[in-house]
């Protein structure tokens, strides 16, 4: 059996899964807040804070009672957050850190091949001094084993020790133990899990079906290429054996693209059809969305479902950027309605509005500037700014 999804419902369950059709004023503690990166899977960690840094915003996308101090707490006191790789770095709930297991031993000889074409043969001369190191005097930093004498030109040419401390963080004998000023500290992972996330196995058949499970719970229906990217911990073949191996279990559903093209056709639980039946609807405010938001990790779902093309544009040199370094999208209801270019002016306190872009068809309303407005004077408060300073121009 196969079902038929108008475009309509496959948004509404992709942002229901996504943790975007909930009230964003409920209020959250810190287990709530625990309990929410867990239904998401794992939070996008990036350094670039133009407002404010994209884990944050992705939180507060959610729920605006967030606090940063419990995510603090959750990563660097109670264990059970951490920080390794998804697609990219990511918070991830220490409770999947048996998983991750698997993908330390995956990737170590990939690694090994990687980083010594990389920084020559003989790169890993220092490592056991390194770990060594770690082990007698606790975490560490990376400018605390920095070699004296050598030059660094920046990530591509990583001292010795830098590199062993991101190889063994990379690899899982070394964990973040905490940040400060957003610079790692490593200290040995079983030191920094809690015991009983830290010591427990599982086997490959259930690590291969955990991660096709819950990545495909996450994204509602998908392909088996999208359930492989979810966590980039499985290959697409590994996903398809996975698939064909529990027909009994899976469906055919086809997803209609937002511009009433080919249906794509996609696989989801049995029990999906009653999940149709009772969609929950989104909160009708406007949101503005970190250019990593999960919503839209996957550029060509958000263009398929949303019709909404996206693409970051810091690593494009200026005079070829159509938009702008760094640009937020806007979310109301179920559609993107547009982008905002915006940045913390920390020393003037404010949150200064570059230029604003309204989608296609979108009507620039004075209800819709307001919620706009609205939305600005939160992320300001949340940001730690005293006002929104609009630039002569803004408005294009």
């Amino acid at each position: 059996m196969t079902i038929l999804l108008s475009n309509r419902e496959a948004r509404r369950i992709f942002m229901a899964r996504q943790g975007l059709c909930q009230p964003p004023n409920r209020s959250l503690d810190k287990a709530g807040l625990l309990a929410l990166i867990a239904d998401l899977g794992f939070v996008q960690v990036d350094s670039i804070q133009t407002v404010e840094r994209a884990h944050h915003l992705i939180l507060f996308a959610r729920n605006q009672t967030y606090r940063r101090q419990h995510l603090t707490e959750l990563l660097e006191t109670d264990g059970d957050l951490f920080e390794h790789w998804t697609h990219d770095a990511s918070i991830i709930p220490s409770a999947f850190f048996r998983y991750w297991k698997h993908r330390f031993v995956r990737r170590e000889p990939i690694l090994r091949q990687r980083w010594a074409k990389w920084q020559g043969e003989g790169f890993d001369s220092t490592f056991e001094e390194t770990i060594r190191r770690i082990a007698e005097n606790g975490a560490t930093m990376s400018r605390d084993v920095k070699v004296e004498d050598h030059k660094s030109g920046g990530w591509w040419n990583w001292h010795p020790n830098k590199t062993a401390l991101e190889y063994f963080w990379h690899t899982g004998k070394l964990a973040i133990a905490g940040r400060q000023n957003f610079q790692k500290v490593y200290d040995l992972a079983e030191r920094v899990l809690p015991a009983h996330h830290y010591h427990p196995e599982v086997g490959s058949e259930d690590f291969v079906d955990w991660a096709c499970r819950s990545a495909l719970q996450r994204l509602g229906y998908a392909t088996t290429g999208e359930i492989a990217a979810f966590w980039d911990l499985l290959s697409p073949q590994e996903v398809k054996d996975w698939a064909a191996a529990r027909r009994d279990e899976l469906l055919e559903v086809s997803v209609e693209p937002i511009d009433g093209g080919k249906p794509r056709v996609s696989l989801a639980f049995a029990a999906f059809p009653d999940e149709i039946t009772d969609l929950p609807e989104p909160p009708a405010r406007l949101r503005v969305l970190s250019p990593f938001d999960p919503l839209i990790r996957d550029r060509n779902r958000t263009e398929r479902l949303f019709g909404f093309f996206y693409r970051i544009e810091v690593f494009v040199p200026e005079p070829k950027r159509e938009y702008g370094y760094y640009v937020f999208p806007l979310l109301e209801g179920d559609r993107f309605v547009g982008r905002i270019d915006m940045k913390a002016d920390r020393k003037r306190g404010t949150l200064d509005v570059k230029r604003l872009w309204w989608e296609k068809g979108v009507r620039a309303s004075s209800g819709r500037l307001e919620k706009l407005e609205a939305e600005l004077s939160r992320l300001a408060r949340f940001s730690g700014l005293e006002s929104v300073r609009y630039l002569d121009g803004w408005q294009g």
